[in-house]
């Protein structure tokens, strides 16, 4: 049992309406996965952006797979890790523009 704000009222895990919510998570985040591969099959420039983040990815677990960095290597590793989330900021949008057009 968890309780809240109330010492009386308790909340069961495996009550309906906390399995609800918890379906509901769950629907959200195959929506989203559903969109993002909606959109790796039809929009150009959200594949493109997905394609330099894996890159990028890929090139950061190289250096992180070293044991130890030189200098260059730790503002490469941080150059990396810059560019990799300004693409995942540019492909958010996208999601959300994509979304915006779908709701309106």
């Amino acid at each position: 049992m968890l309780a809240f704000n109330h010492p009386t009222e308790q909340v069961n895990p495996t009550d309906s309406a906390w399995q609800a919510h918890k379906g509901d998570t769950t629907l959200m985040e195959n929506t989203q996965e559903e969109l993002k591969a909606h959109l790796m099959k039809t929009d150009e420039e959200f594949r493109h952006l997905a394609e330099q983040h894996t890159q990028y990815h890929k090139q950061l677990e190289a250096l992180e797979a070293k044991p130890r960095l030189t200098p260059e290597e730790e503002l490469e590793e941080h150059r990396l890790k810059k560019l990799k989330l300004r693409l995942k900021d540019q492909m958010n949008a996208i999601i959300s523009r994509n979304r915006a057009q779908n709701v309106a």
